[in-house]
């Protein structure tokens, strides 16, 4: 039988055996100190051109007098308005919910920006047009290392290492350790130091989503920063 855990959001739940995969990213703004390794990780990895970071870090203040720093990836949402509007259908989810941009279909149309209320993606105007058959041959778009110029791109919860098993490059390298990513079906997420059980944190921690009142159904979790 399926848990629902009290006090969790029905899309963040725990799986029966034999369901796909949910990934989803949690960020302790408490632990976050704002030094930007995460996005200069990201950038490494996926040779993102300047100006166009994948995850972007906010320095917040609340109406409380509360300041906290706020990494924004993509939210890689479960009901996502960029898969909706996509005209040809480059955008599109995976069963395990990770949003993804077939370079292949794109037309730079950038209906899917104007839809995204998170700011999360970027238009290529640099880079080659088309890709050479070499690169072709090593496309995917779980990992379009050579940018496209005319196309849209994004942070994909780095699905080429999450498909091999590997934690996002984010989370791999913040030094703060303040990233976790983990799979509802085991109710876990890891920062490759520590596991925490996800609705367990969710619970005791208040997490909250980003814009949630939209209804996208991120899946990416915040933790509140205590406050002071």
């Amino acid at each position: 039988l399926v848990e629902r855990l009290a006090g969790i959001p029905e899309d963040v739940r725990v799986l029966s055996p034999g369901e796909p995969r949910a990934w989803v990213m949690v960020i302790d703004l408490e632990r976050c100190d704002g030094c930007g390794i995460c996005t200069t990780a990201c950038t490494k990895e996926h040779n993102v051109p300047d100006g166009q970071e994948w995850i972007k870090v906010y320095t917040v203040s609340d109406r409380d007098g509360t300041n906290y720093f706020l990494p924004r990836p993509c939210m890689n949402c479960e009901n996502a308005p960029c898969v909706a509007v996509c005209p040809v259908d480059a955008t599109y989810r995976r069963n395990d919910g990770v949003v993804l941009i077939d370079h292949n279909r794109c037309i730079g149309c950038r209906y899917c920006m104007a839809a995204c209320p998170y700011d999360a993606r970027s238009f290529n105007w640099d880079g080659p047009p088309e890709l050479t058959p070499e690169d072709q041959a090593l496309y995917s778009p779980e990992s379009p290392v050579v940018h496209r110029r005319g196309t849209v791109e994004k942070c994909m919860f780095c699905a080429h290492r999450v498909d091999q098993g590997e934690l996002p490059a984010c989370v791999r390298a913040c030094p703060m350790k303040a990233i976790f990513f983990g799979d509802t079906r085991e109710d876990a997420v890891s920062n490759g130091s520590e596991v925490w059980r996800l609705s367990e944190v969710l619970r005791e921690r208040s997490g909250f989503r980003f814009k949630e009142e939209l209804g996208t159904k991120p899946r990416v979790f915040y933790l509140p920063k205590e406050a002071t």
